[in-house]
């Protein structure tokens, strides 16, 4: 164990260099693998906050030997527009890619809290937010933030600030109104407990009076103050004439409280306070965990929105540079990107040769290699040597937001289930209204004394908390799950398609391989020189969308096509240099009977060139159609490409089902078979030249590659590269179907249990209370599962 420990950083656990740091840490030697480790590490010790490295559950991030500049963050323009005022100073919230678990909060905190200037902070490590005030006139927030940098986390701004303050206001005020609840209950229950235990009437009239009107008071500010959003949500739900959960919540509070302030002005046997102040209680901590795994799911907005860069640096026409927001930037403009720092628009890389990390959007961990004319996007990291770019398209128009808004349409979408839930609810709101009408007239000619207490029972026990729970809550957290793998569910029934699927078809180019830069073979006619021919397909495939392009990408032409138009299964026409041309099959481009899998460049009539491409099986393609079987799934492959290419890769890949030549048209009628046999069919395409297909399966999930993901007729969007993710995306899908069914199960069992014994008189008001929130809590919990491991991608 402690040889396994040695070889790893103290500080962040990465692997040490041949030649690591070693400094004496707490007593005793450790080895780090940098200087800036080591410094975090020292600074540590030196505040005497080493209880982190025994309190932590993960290894920290990583520290750079060298802060990044923060000086920008001191501009007035950016606390103008990111930062507000607070007492004493301002106040900011900004993102950190670094906090792995509460440690990390727990260290920031008090790191920060000691910088001089510093007036509050607050680190949450769920959803990597920092909320920083300080003071203007005693320190610069750059100073701040260069401690946090120095520890190892990265500052970034985050989005919606404002939006994020209304966020934590309201968040405190359920805070606080859980808070008087909770007193307010205790106090109560103190007091009823009290009157409970006077079983011989012994107890002084006025002793007991003086005991209720004491509840009452205490209860006033839980019924009215911590229980007002059930009081206004019912008010809602009865101006729309849709009576449900809050209409219930609040008629059983409103009952319980207005009939014990009668009874306590008449002086009657029963009060029940004590069960209006647990119902507010209890409710409001399950609608809290319910909101927390909210947050949690929408984690991944937040993770999103780490990538968006302080400022840009523009270049002027004279070649000088200036320091903008982001806001100032316009299509056109040219920028540089540092290296280390991040891109902050989309646009057309100008350099020869640049390297960009995508993992923020594609999950894909590796650097990826740009050329020059290729597209980089906003939130990627430039990587090595420093870039510059065009700028193409920014703010809500960068496939960074586009990413987001999918992230937020995910989580804000309900499902058929879902409302299916919700019509339920309100008609069972509606009948358990005239079921406890019932129940009230039968115990009245049974039992007058107990009449009102089983009706205010029946009311409080049966709330369809836990049935209006059980799909937005487990929606939350699955989606929230699928989008930290790379999967985001776009449509409607995408995850409870993904969660029935018996057979996945996959399309073959782009998906399950792909293609090498430049042409393998390339063969002319008629004089044409291959540079020549190169540089015409090149122009024709530039703004395609097809993976095919990925093969010409590298090849450098002058030359601009015009009137590009798809033929579908066929290739690829438009003018080049003043002439026609069409690429693509050789009966399409040439007018040949040839069907040898090469690329044919031509007039429709004449061939003038062709080309032999490589294309490589994905790295992960037989790890995921290996997992996809050993789910159960049916594998087929479809491809438009010749039996030559299509079949060895099929037998490569252990794909049983083969077709070969296919037309979109070909693939759809392959999919309407299967759904003949009743079976639920997912396709995986590339999204760009198959949107007939992908419309017609049950489930279609596109790859991310498209451009600005254009993938509109897909269910599901892979935004990773890696195909193992989606075996893991099936194994949620099923999850998160088994957790639903389960919740409904419990629901459903929970009032079929607990109405007949509220009806016989068998439960309290406040046990009834607490068997309420209990079964909410349970769902929730349940359904909180999804959030752990997320579906772990098979081993290679």
């Amino acid at each position: 164990m402690d040889q396994r420990v040695s070889q790893h950083c103290h500080h962040c656990g990465e692997a040490l260099p041949p030649a690591p740091v070693r400094l004496d840490v707490d007593g005793g030697a450790q080895a780090f693998c940098c200087e800036g480790c080591a410094a975090a590490a020292q600074w540590i010790r030196r505040a005497d906050l080493g209880d982190y490295y025994r309190l932590r559950s993960a290894a920290g991030a990583r520290v750079d030997a060298d802060p990044p500049d923060l000086d920008v963050w001191d501009r007035d323009d950016l606390l103008g527009e990111h930062a507000c005022r607070v007492d004493g100073g301002l106040e900011i919230t900004v993102l950190t890619d670094g906090m792995r678990c509460a440690a990390c909060a727990w260290l920031i905190n008090r790191a920060l809290e000691r910088e001089p200037g510093v007036l509050d902070c607050s680190a949450n490590a769920v959803t990597g937010r920092i909320r920083i005030g300080w003071d203007p006139a005693r320190t610069r927030l750059s100073q701040v933030l260069r401690r946090l940098a120095l520890l190892g986390y990265r500052p970034y701004l985050a989005a919606g600030a404002a939006r994020e303050r209304e966020r934590v206001a309201e968040h405190r005020r359920w805070l606080l109104r859980l808070g008087v609840a909770g007193l307010g209950a205790m106090q109560t229950m103190m007091l009823s407990e009290a009157l409970y235990l006077d079983f011989g009437h012994h107890m002084a009239a006025s002793t007991r009076d003086f005991f209720r009107w004491i509840a009452l008071l205490v209860c006033a500010p839980v019924v009215f103050y911590a229980g007002w959003p059930f009081l206004a949500g019912c008010w809602r739900e009865l101006r729309r004439r849709h009576p449900g959960m809050d209409t219930l919540v609040a008629a059983s509070t409103l009952l319980a409280y207005l009939a014990s302030v009668a009874e306590t002005l008449r002086g009657g046997p029963h009060v029940w306070y004590d069960a209006a102040a647990m119902f507010v209680f209890l409710l409001l901590g399950a609608r809290m965990l319910e909101q927390r795994a909210r947050r949690i799911a929408s984690a991944q907005v937040d993770t999103l929105a780490r990538a968006r860069p302080a400022l840009a640096v523009r270049e002027r026409a004279d070649g000088t540079r200036e320091s903008v927001p982001l806001a100032a930037l316009r299509s056109g403009d040219v920028v540089r990107v540092a290296a280390g720092e991040t891109v902050p628009a989309d646009g057309e890389l100008l350099d020869e040769r640049a390297s960009f990390e995508e993992a923020l959007l594609t999950g894909e961990s590796r650097p990826v290699v740009k050329r020059r004319g290729a597209p980089v996007y906003a939130g990627t990291a430039c990587r090595d040597t420093p870039a510059r770019l065009r700028v193409a398209r920014t703010g809500s128009a960068t496939r960074l937001s586009q990413l987001t808004r999918l992230v937020e349409q995910a989580q804000a979408y309900r499902p058929p289930v879902a409302r299916w839930a919700d019509r339920v609810g309100s008609r069972f709101v509606a009948a358990l209204l005239l079921a406890a009408a019932l129940v009230y007239l039968g115990w009245r000619a049974y039992d007058p004394a107990r009449a009102f207490e089983v009706a205010l029972s029946l009311l409080v026990i049966s709330c369809p908390c836990a049935l209006s729970l059980a799909v937005p809550a487990a929606l939350a957290a699955a989606h929230g799950a699928l989008a930290r793998l790379g999967v985001l569910s776009v449509r409607a029934g995408g995850l409870d398609g993904l969660a029935r699927a018996t057979d996945v078809v996959f399309d073959k180019t782009g998906t399950l391989t792909g293609v090498q830069p430049l042409p393998h073979e390339v063969r002319t006619f008629g004089g044409m020189e291959p540079a020549e021919a190169v540089a015409i397909a090149a122009a024709l495939e530039r703004d395609s969308g097809h993976p095919l392009a990925a093969a010409f990408a590298d090849a450098g032409t002058a030359w601009r096509a015009e009137d590009v138009r798809v033929v579908a299964g066929q290739g690829l026409a438009g003018r080049v240099g003043g002439r026609t041309w069409r690429f693509g099959r050789a009966s399409f481009a040439a007018g040949r009977a040839d069907d040898d899998g090469r690329l044919w460049l031509g007039d429709g009539a004449r061939a003038a060139a062709c080309f032999r491409l490589r294309e490589d099986a994905r790295p992960d393609a037989e790890a995921a159609v290996r997992a996809l079987r050993g789910l159960g799934l049916a594998i087929h492959l479809a491809s438009g490409d010749a039996p030559e290419a299509v079949l060895p890769l099929a037998r490569r890949l252990g794909i049983g089902v083969a077709h070969a030549r296919q037309t979109s048209e070909d693939k759809l009628a392959l999919v309407r078979r299967l759904q003949a046999q009743g079976r639920v069919v997912a396709m995986v395409g590339d999204g760009l030249n198959d949107a007939p297909v992908l419309a017609g399966a049950d489930v279609s999930v596109a790859m991310g590659g498209g451009a600005a993901l254009a993938q509109r007729a897909a269910d599901m969007v892979l935004t990773a590269p890696s195909l193992r993710r989606l075996p893991a995306a099936v194994r949620l899908a099923r999850r998160t179907r088994r957790i639903v069914r389960q919740n409904f199960a419990w629901a459903i069992g929970y009032n079929l249990l607990a109405l007949p014994l509220a009806a016989l008189g068998r439960v309290t008001p406040a046990l009834a209370a607490l068997g309420m929130a209990a079964s909410s809590l349970i769902v929730t919990a349940n359904a909180l599962r999804l959030m752990r491991g997320p579906g772990r991608e098979p081993p290679p």
